[in-house]
């Protein structure tokens, strides 16, 4: 498998995304653009983006946000996607109707050598969280806009805030040890839950009017499935998923039936709603 350059620091992230981890992700593009469709209408009503415009999309995944973008900038406009996981550009590929101005790149955004002064905006549903140094990869995706030119994008807030993700990972911690406990500022899901530290990162990289507005928001694991199909979720991505790697299957099925059995604590219908939260992040160039 191909493997982007990419800046030394980032070669954990950059092994992850292009192992196990960015297959799960491509293996249920669907289903995680259904879960996170609310993040993703906030984003394009931001956005607002306009035909003719050219908006550079990093760690587009697999590609939802890239495409829905590329529609409206057609037809003189055009949308480069951009991550470090080549099963989630291929997956990106597959779904980017042809004649669509969308263009996907495996590369690592901080230093990847972007046209300067090219791009009107530059976008992201969670794929800025996972840089090592962020400055200086923010600095370099600076060098791509042309000036004035905007940022939106959303990043998590804080774990307590984001029950859907962590519930199901407590229950699980039941039966198997806690991952290692990760520093406020590693890179990870949650790298920007500080607002300090994101406005303390854009501004370093050379960015002004940075604001951040915070979106209080329910996601139903399920997608409307039922309860097995919320379960199944949290073992097949996520924190939960990640404590359970390499433990034996009567462990597992134990962790499943905890895991059940607090879901079924939010179940209405078809439905296994829990609250969430993000960041909505803006800035210029």
């Amino acid at each position: 498998m191909q493997l982007p350059a990419g800046h030394d620091r980032n070669a954990d992230q950059i092994a992850y995304w292009n192992g196990p981890g960015g297959q799960r992700w491509s293996d249920r593009q669907e289903a995680q653009d259904v879960l996170l469709a609310p993040v993703s209408q906030i984003l394009i009503d931001r956005i607002a983006a306009r035909p003719g415009d050219r908006i550079l999309d990093i760690g587009c995944g697999c590609g939802g946000l890239s495409i829905a973008l590329g529609g409206q900038v057609a037809p003189n406009g055009a949308v480069l996607g951009v991550d470090i996981s080549a099963p989630m550009l291929a997956r990106a590929r597959e779904m980017a109707p042809a004649g669509l101005p969308v263009e996907f790149v495996l590369a690592d955004a901080t230093v990847h050598p972007f046209p300067k002064a090219s791009f009107d905006l530059l976008v992201s549903r969670f794929g800025v969280m996972f840089f090592a140094d962020p400055v200086t990869s923010f600095a370099n995706m600076r060098g791509a806009l042309k000036p004035g030119g905007r940022v939106v994008f959303a990043c998590w807030r804080e774990p307590k805030a984001n029950s859907w993700m962590i519930a199901p990972l407590q229950a699980v911690y039941r039966h198997v040890p806690k991952l290692p406990e990760m520093g406020p500022e590693d890179p990870g899901p949650f790298a920007f839950a500080s607002e300090a530290r994101v406005t303390r990162i854009l501004t370093g990289a050379g960015f002004t009017d940075v604001a951040l507005e915070a979106h209080a928001l329910s996601f139903d694991i399920a997608r409307g499935q039922g309860l097995e199909a919320a379960v199944q979720s949290a073992f097949e991505i996520g924190p939960a998923s990640r404590a359970l790697e390499g433990h034996p299957a009567e462990t597992r099925e134990a962790a499943r039936q905890s895991v059940r059995e607090l879901l079924a604590q939010y179940q209405n219908g078809g439905s296994v709603t829990l609250p969430g939260s993000i960041w909505l992040v803006t800035a210029r160039a």
